[in-house]
């Protein structure tokens, strides 16, 4: 069984429908529908990137749109998986069955209103309470609960130590031993401190790129050291930058823009490597809308100034070697 947190749709326009429906759903755009039903995984992810933007104007990645393609397989072969779904203060849970799904057609109620295939598939009664009868309310969530069960994209599948805690919380079952580990009373123990800061992991990521950016910049206006070092401008205005960050990371759905691989946040990673790391795409260009990724820790560090196309290449022959 896997543990999944789950959106439905731009804006969760679809939630209402599953909840009353008692569904779990995705949708494709009706011109990729084809590829996806064919299994014609690059002309879907490259019709995706030229066509499809996000809220905020900004073209998915090829690991986002490589993502996508995988959103409705996932959804058509869950059985006896655990679906969770966060709405404003309420916690939602469900079991998906193994009836078969059903694909229909509408016209989306947000963003350009564009047309789509919609996949439902049949689950158990939505329930917003514990097995044991007690309601499930975001606020009264561990601090540390909070980040894990939130998703920056369309659905996520939990790691086991979460999923885990996940289904204990659904049970009504005893959470002590997670609560008692040192992490968690740490973040405990600050959220009681300073119950106002709101300020979590994926927020801390944020600040911390942009400070980095800023420092960067401020270091590199083509001084004579013992090399000269690359003239970078900050070319969005300071007050937007964060903003900016904020919506990108949401356009890569938290992954890293080159690799695919989940992202980590700072103050909840398990790996540093793995932690957001602002780059670059063109290494001699400067810090503007178009010209910026958010990677993983160690690629940052591998690209370093290399060409983003040529780094890209070596990845992909990377993946491509057959280990015997």
């Amino acid at each position: 069984m896997k543990v999944f947190i789950a959106n439905f749709g731009r804006e969760n326009y679809a939630w209402p429908e599953c909840l009353s429906r008692s569904t779990i759903a995705t949708m494709n755009d009706v011109s990729v529908q084809g590829f996806w039903e064919v299994g014609d995984r690059e002309n879907y992810i490259q019709n995706r990137m030229k066509n499809d933007k996000t809220a905020a104007g900004i073209t998915p990645t090829r690991p986002v749109a490589s993502r996508w393609f995988n959103l409705m397989t996932t959804i058509v072969e869950s059985a006896g998986d655990v679906w969770i779904h966060r709405e404003k203060d309420r916690l939602w849970w469900t079991t998906s069955l193994a009836e078969a799904p059903m694909f229909e057609k509408l016209k989306e109620p947000v963003g350009n209103h564009r047309d789509v295939i919609i996949c439902h598939k049949a689950c158990e009664a939505w329930s917003n309470k514990n097995r044991r009868g007690n309601r499930l309310d975001w606020s009264g969530l561990h601090p540390r609960a909070r980040e894990f069960l939130f998703t920056e994209g369309t659905l996520q599948q939990l790691k086991p130590s979460n999923a885990e805690y996940a289904q204990t919380l659904i049970e009504g079952g005893d959470l002590s031993p997670w609560h008692d580990l040192r992490e968690w009373q740490v973040k405990a123990s600050r959220r009681r401190v300073n119950p106002g800061i709101t300020f979590n992991a994926r927020q801390k990521s944020i600040a911390y790129m942009a400070m980095m950016a800023k420092g960067t910049v401020a270091r590199s206006n083509g001084q004579q050291v013992l090399r000269t070092v690359k003239n970078k401008e900050l070319r969005i205005p300071e007050n937007q930058l964060e903003t900016y960050l904020a919506a990108l990371l949401e356009a890569q759905e938290g992954l890293c823009a080159i690799t695919g691989l989940q992202l980590q946040f700072h103050g909840d990673e398990d790996d540093k490597e793995l932690l957001c790391s602002l780059d670059r795409i063109d290494s001699n260009g400067h810090y503007e809308i178009g010209n910026l990724q958010i990677v993983c820790q160690f690629v940052n560090r591998w690209k370093s100034d290399g060409d983003d196309g040529q780094f890209r290449q070596l990845i992909e022959l990377v993946r491509e070697v057959d280990i015997r």
